[in-house]
C-alpha cells in the first residue's frame, strides 16, 4: 500500500488481471487504496464513552474509505447503543489536493466516501460529527464510528490507536547484520545485533541495543504514539535540531516484546549503512 514510483504500476496490473504475467500482490493492494473497501470480522466490538455503552456488535466490519490505510470500525445501526442525528457540522474538512494516502493521524472527519455525517448522543452527552453514514449500497445499514472519541475492545481487550488490520502481520527477527545510522555525516548509531521488524506494507525496521546508540547525538521529545501491534512509542530528535529521527516501545504489547527498550531510526529520514552498503531511503507516509 505504502509503494511508491512504479511508473507503469497500472499496466502490469492489467497484464495481471488477462493473465499474461504473475500478479505481484503489493500491486493489487496499491491498487485497491483508491477504492472503498470492507471486510467482516467475527470479533465482538464495543465501545465506550466515559464508560457508558455506546455500541456492542458480533456484526462489525472494518472500512477502509478511499485513501485510508488503517480500517475503521462500522456497525450496523441497530447495534448502537446511541442516538444518531444528521450533524449540525456545516462543512466537514476535505484532505488536502493531490494527497493519495490518509494516516492514523489523520482526522476522522476526513471522509473520501460520499455520506452523512452524524452525531452520536449517549447519557446526554453528544459527540459531534462522530458517526459517518456511507452511500453505499454495499454498506447499507451501517455506520463508521470515530475511533478516537471513544474507548474501544475486541472481546475482552482494549485496542489503541486503530482497529487491527487482519490483512497486517509483524514479525519481529534477531539478525547479526552491521547496520550504521548517520544524519548529514553525524554518527547516531552502529550496531551488529539489531531485531529486525518486517510489517506489512512498511520498510523493514531495525531496533537496536540501547548501548550501541550515540546518546549525545538525540533529545528527546514529548510526543508519544499507539500502536494497536505494538505499544506505546516515544521519540528522539536530533539534539542539533530538527524532526524526530527515533523511537522506542520501552513496554510494548506481549506480541512484540522482543522489541522492548530497542531503538529504531527512521530510515526515511536517516542514511542508514547495512553491511557496508548505503542504503536509498524508501518513500513511505513518513518521508
Amino acid at each position: 500500500m505504502f509503494l511508491t514510483g512504479i511508473p507503469d504500476l497500472d499496466r502490469r496490473v492489467r497484464r495481471a488481471h488477462t493473465g499474461a504475467v504473475a500478479t505481484q500482490i503489493s500491486l493489487l493492494l496499491n491498487q485497491s487504496l483508491s477504492s472503498l473497501r470492507y471486510e467482516p470480522t467475527p470479533k465482538r466490538v464495543r465501545a465506550y464513552l466515559d464508560g457508558t455503552p455506546v455500541l456492542d456488535s458480533t456484526r462489525a466490519l472494518l472500512v477502509w474509505e478511499p485513501g485510508r490505510i488503517v480500517p475503521i470500525y462500522a456497525v450496523p445501526e441497530a447495534d448502537l447503543l446511541a442516538n444518531l442525528s444528521v450533524s449540525g457540522a456545516a462543512r466537514l474538512p476535505k484532505p488536502e489536493a493531490g494527497r493519495k494516502v490518509l494516516t492514523p493521524d489523520d482526522d476522522f472527519a476526513l471522509h473520501t466516501a460520499a455520506g452523512t455525517a452524524l452525531d452520536i448522543e449517549v447519557s446526554g452527552h453528544t459527540v459531534p460529527a462522530a458517526a459517518y453514514r456511507p452511500d453505499d449500497a454495499e454498506l447499507s445499514g451501517v455506520v463508521l464510528v470515530d475511533f478516537r472519541a471513544f474507548d474501544w475492545f475486541e472481546e475482552d481487550v482494549p485496542i489503541d490507536s486503530h482497529p487491527r488490520d487482519p490483512f497486517h502481520r509483524v514479525d519481529i527477527m534477531a539478525s547479526t547484520r552491521h547496520i550504521r545510522v548517520e544524519l548529514e555525516g553525524m554518527h547516531l548509531a552502529d550496531s551488529a545485533h539489531p531485531m529486525m521488524l518486517f510489517e506489512t506494507h512498511l520498510p523493514a525496521r531495525y531496533y537496536l541495543p540501547r548501548q550501541d546508540v550515540a546518546w549525545d547525538a538525540l533529545v528527546a521529545t514529548e510526543r508519544t504514539s499507539k500502536c494497536p501491534y505494538k505499544g506505546t512509542a516515544s521519540y528522539w530528535a536530533p539534539a542539533s535540531g530538527g524532526g524526530e529521527v527515533a523511537w522506542c516501545y520501552r513496554e510494548p504489547l506481549p506480541e512484540s516484546a522482543a522489541i522492548a527498550g530497542l531503538v529504531c531510526f527512521y530510515d526515511e529520514r536517516t542514511d542508514f549503512i547495512i553491511d557496508g552498503q548505503r542504503q536509498a531511503h524508501p518513500q513511505t507516509p513518513f518521508s
